[in-house]
């Protein structure tokens, strides 16, 4: 018999207070769920529970993954004027033959107008999406848009503890990688569920940040779009990007990128930041958008491709086509970059960063100095890194400028990565496609021949920060890792997030 459980999503995926949020369910034989909805931060905080909602067994679509699944609303969640700001886990129950089974929605409670937070955090929902293959395709297999109308597949909003639990190599490469394969088909999660979701990055770093006690506001990239007056007019001192936070579209680059150049400051604790353009279409009236619209490496079947709405074209930010690179708002992209402990790329790497100007403030109070290695203890540096092209002179590294990295950006700390080339995959392209790094090098360049593959072979991840011309300074990790050195302690990657949160989080007086 196949595995029965209840599945289920919300819509809208945010919503202020005295909003509703519908819950859409689909549980097997009709079997009535239990619904328990919890804030999720340094505590657990239950904020309302019904032990048997009434719901259908109903079909999933087959184009569910591209067109959503369509299902009616079987409760509705009236989100409380006490509601605190943040990330609301929906846990969903169901008894199927005597045996309890499990699964997690989600949704986002925005700030309220009265909020006196100075940290807005806006979660990496768009990679989620980007990632989820809940009944079929995603981005990476071959779709070329996502509904966000459907459940998360397991794995995106909840994870057992276990060894290869991260995607990120944290003991010997071949055994580590290994592991990881075995936890997700030991735990029934899907196998692109390493590369995104909640409890892989934003989880643990505001864990950390309220229990050092933060108080961090928190929005979904959509967000970002459709309600860009949050950060414009919110009051905010600090922006925060934590984790895999690959896919932007150009309304949140608008949203994001006026607040630093009006003297907002930005902390991109993440990486393989805004690699992608994405857009979102199937709105209703004022509401949502419930498709997320990628190409990729189709992008020449996009419609906007070829037309007078190309910069709108669902590839790379910094597509010479768009013009419009990541490193103009991060300092760093991941077309310099790659990968670190993760397949044949760096696979022995030290996993964190060699330091090269530890007088910086941001180093205060660590004991840090020229030279030494950050966050190595708790694999800091890992999976997707962002760099840039720079040179060095006297000993010490600097931009170039050339790929738009601001020339005022300072290079703290840098690690070795390396894009995927066709042997060094852990997923090899077909024989007719490119690899990643000669896919990049014809976006960048417009040509993949050696000489120009050759120019972003070699990359790294790198730790920096540039002040804007209005004055928001902006700092960027350039790894997807940083929370893990604040979820394994290590007290120099926590003595920094404090410095920088601290510094750029306070609103002037």
């Amino acid at each position: 018999m196949a595995y029965e459980t209840v599945t289920g999503y919300c819509w809208p995926q945010s919503a202020a207070a005295g909003e509703s949020v519908a819950l859409h369910l689909s549980s097997p034989r009709g079997t009535p769920v239990s619904v328990e909805v919890a804030r999720v931060g340094a505590r657990r905080e239950v904020v309302t529970r019904d032990g048997a909602v009434p719901a259908d067994d109903h079909v999933t679509p087959a184009d569910a993954d591209t067109h959503g699944c369509g299902w009616p609303a079987a409760f509705a969640i009236d989100v409380g004027a006490s509601w605190r700001s943040g990330y609301y886990e929906v846990v969903l129950d169901v008894d199927i033959d005597g045996k309890r089974r499990r699964s997690h929605a989600f949704f986002v409670v925005r700030p309220q107008a009265t909020s006196r937070a100075s940290i807005l955090l806006a979660l990496s929902t768009n990679t989620w999406h980007a990632y989820n293959d809940f009944n079929g395709r995603n981005l990476y297999t071959g779709a070329t848009q996502v509904s966000l109308q459907r459940p998360m597949a397991p794995g995106y909003l909840f994870k057992p503890p276990g060894l290869g639990r991260r995607v990120t190599t944290t003991a010997p490469p071949d055994p580590q990688m290994a592991a990881h394969v075995g936890y997700l088909r030991l735990n029934h999660l899907s196998g692109w569920a390493g590369s995104a979701g909640w409890p892989d990055w934003e989880l643990p770093f505001l864990h950390w940040a309220e229990r050092e006690g933060y108080t961090v506001d928190v929005v979904t990239n959509a967000d970002l779009e459709d309600h860009p007056e949050l950060l414009r007019d919110g009051g905010y001192a600090l922006y925060l990007s934590v984790g895999h936070d690959e896919y932007w579209s150009a309304g949140m680059r608008d949203t994001v990128e006026g607040f630093i150049a009006g003297g907002g400051n930005a902390a991109f604790l993440s990486g393989n930041t805004s690699f992608w353009q994405v857009r979102f279409e199937d709105r209703d009236g004022d509401g949502p958008a419930a498709t997320m619209v990628g190409y990729k490496g189709q992008f020449k079947h996009d419609p906007v491709y070829g037309t007078d709405r190309e910069r709108e074209l669902t590839s790379i930010w910094s597509d010479h086509v768009i013009g419009r690179p990541e490193n103009r708002m991060t300092g760093v992209s991941f077309a310099r970059g790659g990968y670190h402990r993760i397949g044949k790329r760096v696979t022995a790497g030290a996993g964190g960063y060699t330091i090269h100007r530890a007088e910086h403030w941001l180093f205060d109070g660590t004991g840090l100095g020229y030279g030494d290695v950050l966050g190595a203890r708790a694999t800091t540096v890992g999976y997707e890194c962002d760099g840039c092209d720079f040179t060095y002179r006297d000993g010490l590294p600097y931009p170039t400028g050339a790929d738009g990295t601001p020339t005022d950006f300072e290079i703290l700390g840098t690690a070795p990565a390396a894009h995927f080339t066709r042997t060094t995959a852990t997923r090899p392209p077909p024989p007719n496609e490119p690899s990643e790094v000669e896919f990049i090098a014809s976006r960048l360049f417009g040509t993949r021949d050696d000489e120009h593959v050759a120019r972003i072979a070699h990359g790294h991840a790198v730790l920096g920060t540039y002040t804007s011309p209005g004055g928001g300074i902006v700092v960027t990790s350039g790894s997807t890792d940083w929370a893990h050195g604040l979820a394994g302690r290590d007290p120099q990657v926590e003595q920094i997030t404090r410095n920088i949160l601290d510094r750029l989080g306070t609103r002037p007086d």
